[in-house]
């Protein structure tokens, strides 16, 4: 059984549910739960196999500019977006959610075109069942 944060982050890679809807399921948590949001978006990013060459691609998906602070961060490949000033939350979050979409669909082609059993990759079908 998936975490309600856990299947909006997915959901969010898999293009189930918008950015835009994202950023505002973010912005609605306390600052303690956007950086603990953060932090499992990292942890799904390893999970899900994002490479350095990732960083580009997700930088111009995030709509954020390569100078802001998480972008910085991540072009140098260091983590812990969770850690800057909150008004750089959101940034992160952005950007955090394209890398992990990147990599996601990636792993998705790759080791689960057959099918799978990962429950975070098939959400659509769960939330059909839900109706």
């Amino acid at each position: 059984m998936l975490y309600a944060h856990e299947v909006i982050l997915n959901e969010l890679a898999q293009g189930l549910r918008s950015t835009a809807e994202g950023v505002e399921w973010f912005e609605s948590l306390s600052e303690d739960d956007q950086r603990k949001a953060l932090h499992a978006l990292v942890l799904f990013c390893g999970q899900a196999r994002a490479r350095e060459e990732d960083v580009s691609e997700s930088i111009a998906r995030s709509g954020i500019r390569s100078t802001h602070t998480p972008a910085v961060m991540l072009t140098k490949w260091r983590f812990g977006m969770e850690h800057l000033p909150a008004y750089e939350l959101t940034k992160s979050f952005r950007l955090l959610v394209a890398l992990f979409g990147i990599a996601d669909t990636r792993r998705r082609a790759l080791h689960c075109a057959g099918g799978c059993g990962h429950e975070w990759h098939n959400l659509s079908a769960q939330s059909q069942e839900r109706t």
